[in-house]
């Protein structure tokens, strides 16, 4: 399977940016996939993570009540709804994948990655 992070931008904080991971290859929709971030000078953060099937969502509480997950499964995509954006979300956000279809929040869990997009939100 690969992914391909899409939607980045420049808002001004208040705003909103969805962004898109179209995971190809075989049965995409069986596998997990999750929302990671990574600021400059800072370790990846768990964001969301949606198991295979969507039969559960796992928000970390920094974007809980802000940013949603959903998931198209004609078009293979997997989305990430920002609302509500503060320039500390600032970061390069990436999209990645679990087999196994569980909820998991640890980096290591996870395996392949797409190649991340940028999001800026200015003050």
């Amino acid at each position: 399977v690969q992914l391909q992070a899409s939607g980045g931008g420049l808002v001004q904080a208040g705003g909103s940016l969805r962004l898109s991971c179209t995971v190809s290859g075989r049965t995409p929709n069986r596998y997990t996939v999750a929302w990671f971030r990574r600021a400059p000078g800072t370790e990846r953060e768990f964001l969301v993570a949606t198991s295979r099937f969507d039969t559960s969502t796992y928000y970390a509480d920094s974007v809980k009540g802000r940013f949603t997950i959903s998931r198209d499964y004609a078009k293979k995509t997997v989305y990430l709804q920002m609302n509500g954006l503060k320039p500390e979300d600032t970061a390069v956000y990436y999209c990645a994948a679990n087999e196994r279809g569980g909820i998991y929040s640890n980096t290591d869990d996870y395996h392949p990655w797409g190649q991340g997009t940028q999001v800026t939100v200015s003050s």
